[in-house]
């Protein structure tokens, strides 16, 4: 028996919004009788642009009815451009959660709001533009790719779990798993995209140095009669020359290290190295 929450039971128990908007912005239909599960979402836009009263269908098991009743209390008072924003995870989240075998339900509702924007917009459902992957349940790869990209699935039970594709005649599943691979690959490259090192021409680099000499090193060395002047920039090698106060200081290489060369790293580029010019 699935284990849900008071709130789940009692979206189930007593559903909100039950019904249809005769004279609706947007409706949105998804799933089929079927399939297990249908649902139809209708949405009443307000003057003000936002949503002023959303009302659902369902047949489907209690997930699917209490994802729907929450749905439909979470969307009014928004605009479309905020409704968009909802993902399957924030429903579930509003029930305060759901079995992982039932997070399909969360994500039909999802697509529902999404096919009932289209609908009001005139364009067609983004998520059914893709390549049929699974016929059994109509579920495509552009499905497949975000639900894995958003909750970061590693297995075709937790694709099914999630979309319901592979959950029949289990034709797909060879399919799925590639496209785990795929999506997962992909986030990879882009993990390691964004932990590549910065690249500066010589120019952005001495522009950035000199700017934090000015704006942080320098004054902070004033205060103390001292000062510090960029001298040249070779490579990684910063070359600075200390004066003032700075020059008979016995700490000026604590400070050149401690204090310049951190500060260089941190805001510039954590290979730089900073060496004294004596003149």
């Amino acid at each position: 028996m699935w284990n849900y929450t008071d709130k789940v039971k009692d979206h189930f128990l007593n559903p909100r919004n039950v019904g249809d908007i005769e004279d609706a912005s947007g409706k949105g239909e998804v799933g089929s009788l079927a399939c297990g599960d249908a649902l139809t979402l209708t949405f009443k836009l307000g003057a003000d642009g936002r949503i002023e009263d959303a009302k659902f269908k369902t047949f489907g098991c209690a997930s699917a009815i209490a994802s729907s009743s929450a749905l439909t209390e979470m969307v009014k008072g928004l605009t479309l451009e905020e409704a968009e924003k909802i993902t399957n995870e924030d429903i579930a989240e509003y029930l305060g959660g759901l079995p992982k075998e039932k997070m399909h339900c969360s994500v039909m509702g999802r697509e529902a709001l999404e096919a009932a924007i289209a609908n009001y917009k005139g364009v067609p459902i983004p998520m059914a533009q893709g390549e049929l992957v699974c016929e059994c349940f109509g579920v495509t790869d552009l499905e497949i790719r975000r639900a894995i990209q958003e909750s970061n699935l590693k297995t075709v039970e937790e694709v099914t779990n999630f979309t319901k594709a592979g959950g029949g005649c289990e034709n797909c599943h060879d399919r799925i798993q590639e496209l785990i691979l795929e999506v997962r690959k992909e986030g990879r490259e882009e993990d390691k995209a964004e932990e590549a090192p910065k690249r500066l021409t010589n120019i952005q680099k001495i522009k950035l140095i000199e700017d934090v000499l000015e704006r942080e090193i320098r004054p902070a060395l004033r205060k103390d009669g001292g000062d510090i002047e960029l001298i040249d920039v070779d490579g990684d090698f910063i070359m600075v020359s200390l004066r003032g106060a700075c020059v008979s200081c016995v700490a000026s290489q604590t400070t050149l290290k401690e204090y310049v060369e951190k500060k260089l790293r941190e805001q510039v580029l954590d290979t730089l190295i900073v060496e004294e010019v004596k003149k």
